[in-house]
């Protein structure tokens, strides 16, 4: 038996910590399964809504959330993997098709898992999450691109968020010049501490806003969404590049070609779920390489499984700075 964090309709929605066997794992295609003891999940945006129910996430029930899992292999009919191997998950439609890793132990396509980092415990890696991982990729993609290399200003919106956080830490490691934007003035110090050269009230770039503004950044990374992303977009100089990545403030974007074609701006779409595994392995290999683990104990937070679905609501209801990483066993 193990404890999992289960969503169900029967017939309203409920989540709930349930201890359950190993019969109620999902099923794999023969040759691809892989029975994983997860120690460590996280809760990221996605979880949130999933637990909260305040979005379409899950779309087969009962579901056990968690997009992120972090733990040892314990069986496998996967030719890649063996008992004994870490591995980390992130994404696939885990948490939303198939059951996740919000529990002690979930069982997984092998094609899914990448070998988690030795530079990393169980429990750093899911610090990193989904979130981190994401905000890799979205450096990854602004150095692909070419505009990081120029100097200037380079803005990450949402920034004491997961994906924000982590971005922050590793622009300013790389050298950057990082500009944090946020809603919460308190949290000034602690982007500060993460390496933002400077912080501005979200206030800024949150409100409708003429389709082409002043030139202020080099790069975005946008975690943000609607009218956010459309003032960035306005606001990025001439050749430079937006990654978006998230929604927290609406799925809209209204904007105008503008920016596109009179200045050239790049806009570049991060998805963290079906990225290609080559890609996954090269942003978990970056960031081994280049995020700074003191920095990421100061973002983290740890609470247990049975304090998973306070901690959701929290999270949706921004309330929670950094990144929260679950303890899935007592």
């Amino acid at each position: 038996m193990f404890n999992a964090l289960v969503l169900d309709k029967n017939p309203d929605f409920q989540a709930a910590v349930k201890a359950v066997d190993d019969d109620f794992l999902p099923a794999v295609a023969p040759g691809l399964g892989v029975t994983v003891d997860i120690d460590h999940s996280t809760l990221n945006y996605k979880d949130a809504l999933a637990i909260t129910n305040t979005s379409p996430v899950v779309r087969s029930w009962p579901m056990v959330a968690g997009v992120d899992g972090a733990g040892t292999v314990i069986a496998s009919e996967h030719p890649h993997w063996k008992a004994g191997d870490k591995v980390v998950l992130n994404g696939f439609g885990v948490g939303e098709t198939h059951k996740g890793c919000l529990a002690g132990r979930a069982r997984l396509n092998g094609d899914w898992l990448v070998p988690l980092p030795e530079a990393f415990t169980t429990r750093q890696a899911m610090a990193i999450g989904t979130a981190g991982y994401t905000a890799m990729l979205c450096v990854m993609a602004l150095e692909k691109h070419g505009t990081l290399t120029g100097g200037g200003e380079v803005l990450v919106t949402g920034a004491t968020g997961g994906v924000g956080s982590v971005a922050v830490t590793l622009l300013a490691r790389l050298g950057h010049t990082v500009v944090a934007a946020t809603g919460k003035a308190s949290e000034a110090d602690y982007l500060l501490s993460l390496g933002a050269n400077r912080v501005i009230d979200r206030a800024e770039l949150s409100a409708p806003g003429k389709p082409l503004q002043k030139e202020r950044w080099a790069a975005v990374i946008d975690a943000v969404g609607s009218h956010t992303l459309a003032n960035a977009c306005a606001q990025t100089h001439y050749g430079g590049a937006v990654a978006a990545c998230g929604l927290a403030q609406g799925f809209d974007l209204p904007a105008t070609v503008m920016p596109f074609i009179l200045r050239g701006v790049a806009l570049l779409g991060i998805d963290s779920v079906m990225a290609p595994l080559s890609l996954r392995q090269r942003a978990w290999e970056r960031l081994a390489q280049d995020l700074d683990l003191q920095l990421l104990e100061r973002i983290t937070t740890e609470v247990s499984l049975q304090d998973a679905i306070e901690a959701a609501t929290r999270l949706r209801a921004g309330q929670i700075r950094g990144r929260l990483v679950v303890r899935t066993r007592s």
